[in-house]
């Protein structure tokens, strides 16, 4: 395993900056990306959000694009990254502007949520980095404010999510833009066909790097489901959060309305909270974020989508006030805690109509959550064998439902 970033053979200046942002070791994804990445090679990483995969692909961008010594040239960006939300562009902007601090490259976000002319006029002065979600991206492109023909480097990032939230029609019009001569970088924490397909249209005899299984339960996170009836959770919920273990919290619902109604009922129980989801413009979300970062909010009550790219350190639960249908999205979910190191409990309330959604994760996950108090009946029917899905296999409706309740 590389020890040092100096060995993968990055430049002086990128070394300075990751320094001062006291990196020392490489992630496996970055140990393993970065060598092929220098080399021009196009990548497929299958990693989870917080396994260091921005600095795997923005360390050899930044290289390449610096060497290059090109200047901006008017709406035509020479690097793309597309990110399905917005809160995980402007995180990937953000480290492209640490790890380039000394690089002099200009770069700006493109994203839903904000005012058009901010952005135009950025793009109108030329970048070479645009960090953009595929929605206001394809208005850009077709009001003429951007060009693609200049683009020599791409990222997909979160190409799962992405085709979760019907981004797949927009992310093929936009590669259909592009130079075929480019270098392509694709990340996805899971592989499903659809996404796999994706990845085979824009990549050309990529390398591979896959730093865990495709789905992974942190080991050091405490999971305990508690059954209860679908009308009692919010008073359940308030409940659990007397104990004040529980001082920085991540809740998750499936959709908007129960998001706000959530969060309502809590700052009515005196439990300093913010709701966060795609109807909040991108103020409203980045004011969420902060008062959640500093404290000042206890609990974050967060649909799937708006809470993907959400980083804040020391989150001490996460609560699955409604399970995900889709078992994969608990992995994800519960991942927000236990992070660099630490212990974390994810706590689920479930209800008589979410026990096959229970059956799904316990299968894919390979192992029991725990159940804590309950109902005797709820525990009964548990043992129950799985009936089928009324809604059809997961996979031609999850996708619906998901652009639906962001």
């Amino acid at each position: 395993m590389t020890n040092s970033f100096a060995s993968l053979g990055l430049a002086e200046p990128i070394l300075r900056a990751l320094a001062a942002e006291k990196y020392e070791t490489p992630t496996p994804i970055q140990a393993q990306a970065i060598p092929a990445l220098l080399a021009g090679k196009d990548l497929l990483g299958i990693a989870q959000t917080g396994t260091g995969k921005t600095a795997a692909f923005a360390l050899p961008i930044l290289q390449h694009l610096a060497a290059q010594r090109a200047h901006p040239v008017p709406k035509s960006p020479r690097a793309l990254i597309l990110a399905p939300t917005r809160e995980l562009a402007i995180q990937i902007a953000e480290a492209f502007r640490a790890y380039g601090r000394f690089l002099g490259l200009r770069q700006t976000v493109v994203v839903g949520g904000v005012g058009y002319p901010q952005q135009i006029e950025a793009l109108r002065r030329g970048v070479d980095i645009l960090v953009a979600t595929p929605g206001r991206l394809m208005d850009h492109m077709e009001s003429g404010h951007v060009r693609l023909e200049r683009v020599t480097h791409l990222v997909l990032d979160e190409a799962d999510r992405m085709l979760d939230m019907g981004f797949v029609r927009d992310v093929r019009r936009i590669v259909a833009a592009l130079p075929k001569r480019r270098q392509s970088m694709f990340f996805s924490a899971t592989m499903p066909p659809e996404v796999t397909r994706l990845a085979h249209e824009m990549l050309f005899q990529p390398v591979r790097v896959e730093v865990t299984p495709q789905v992974v339960t942190v080991d050091k996170i405490q999971q305990n489901v508690h059954f209860v009836n679908a009308a009692d959770k919010r008073t359940h919920l308030i409940k659990l959060l007397g104990d004040p273990a529980l001082s920085r919290v991540i809740v998750f619902t499936r959709t908007k309305h129960a998001a706000n109604r959530v969060a309502e009922t809590l700052e009515r129980a005196k439990v300093p909270a913010e709701a966060i989801h795609g109807n909040k413009s991108q103020n409203a979300r980045q004011r969420a974020l902060e008062r959640f970062r500093s404290g000042r909010a206890r609990v974050l009550v967060a649909t799937d989508i708006a809470a993907r790219g959400i980083d804040v350190d020391g989150i001490t639960h996460v609560v699955n006030y409604e399970l995900p249908n889709v078992p994969e999205t608990y992995v994800h979910r519960i991942g927000r805690t236990a992070r660099a190191g630490a212990d974390g409990v994810a706590i689920s309330l479930c209800d008589g109509s979410e026990r096959a959604y229970l059956r799904d994760i316990e299968r894919l996950t390979r192992r029991p959550i725990a159940v804590v108090g309950g109902q005797p009946t709820l525990l009964a029917e548990r043992a129950k064998p799985a009936q089928p899905n009324r809604h059809g296999p997961a996979k031609h409706w999850h996708r619906r439902f998901a652009r639906r309740a962001a």
